[in-house]
């Protein structure tokens, strides 16, 4: 039983973040695909956007690290 606080901290928190990084790629995708002229700008953002999403992530890990260990 001490486990499923953890294990539902960085199952739902990483929910949330694996949907958007999905959505962001596929978006940036479809731009590239239509002006591939832009791709290197449109990269760039969709990394810095996936490093945003992926922060939420760490977040919710060190939640569930805390919540196993303290």
């Amino acid at each position: 039983m001490e486990f499923l606080p953890s294990g539902l901290a960085i199952g739902l928190g990483a929910l949330g973040p694996g949907i958007g990084i999905g959505l962001l790629v596929m978006g940036a995708m479809q731009a590239i695909g239509r002006n591939p002229e832009a791709a290197g700008e449109i990269r760039t953002n969709m990394i810095l956007g996936i490093v945003f999403a992926e922060a939420v992530a760490i977040y919710a890990l060190v939640v569930a690290l805390i919540l196993k260990f303290v």
